[in-house]
């Protein structure tokens, strides 16, 4: 496979789940969710846990409970402030800028999130595109017109395109597709099984490939290897 094109996730994986920002978002997720039924935040809690499993994102619960004011909920869960929660990374613009390959952020957060995550870490200018929930229809991953929305900002296609996030379902949704995903992070799930920063790559099939890095910054070894 030669790698033309990647598809960024933002959250968690272009900065590490141990960040603030993560455990903000969080925190004003679940005063959305106890705000719309009218609960505490430990039975908001809860019922997210629930529930989430079933669906794609927090947002698309909601709206299967009848949330209609979508952007009354962004607004709640990504204040404009939120960028305050997150620290610089001094490194990961060179980092960006030294992969070779067009690049693209595919998040299920709002637009105006992406825009204030990517100025605070310096690298809004090395991506040439941000796909965000608003451009997917609220369909965001792990739903096919995700990615296709993505690989057709980026140019590429399943062949010639990998797919990072630091959630599992997400990564499976693009590998039912075909394509290869990197599941990137420590905190997925699943162990390590070998000092090598790739941990696992499971074997072609009716589904893509799946390969893991602890961090984005195993990036560059990873493409080395294709």
């Amino acid at each position: 496979m030669k790698v033309e094109h990647i598809i960024f996730d933002l959250d968690n994986t272009l900065y590490s789940s141990t960040s603030a920002m993560d455990a903000g978002i969080t925190r004003r997720m679940m005063e959305a969710v106890a705000e719309f039924f009218g609960v505490d935040i430990d039975t908001a809690a809860k019922m997210r846990r629930e529930n989430l499993p079933k669906f794609s994102t927090t947002l698309e619960w909601l709206r299967s409970e009848g949330l209609s004011d979508t952007e009354k909920y962004f607004a709640q869960v990504h204040p404009e402030n939120e960028a305050d929660e997150l620290s610089p990374d001094e490194n990961l613009r060179e980092l960006i800028s030294g992969i070779s390959q067009s690049r693209v952020i595919l998040t299920n957060s709002p637009r105006e999130h992406a825009e204030r995550v990517l100025k605070k870490l310096n690298v809004a200018d090395l991506f040439s595109a941000v796909v965000d929930i608003r451009a997917c229809g609220l369909q965001g991953k792990p739903y096919e017109v995700a990615y296709r929305t993505a690989l057709e900002k980026c140019g590429g296609d399943i062949s010639n395109t990998i797919f990072l996030d630091d959630q599992l379902k997400y990564t499976d949704g693009f590998r039912a597709l075909g394509g290869t995903a990197v599941l990137v992070g420590e905190q997925n799930g699943r162990p390590l099984n070998c000092a090598s920063p790739i941990f696992e790559r499971l074997p072609h099939g009716k589904q893509g490939e799946l390969l893991k890095i602890n961090s984005i910054y195993f990036l560059p070894d990873l493409l080395n290897k294709f």
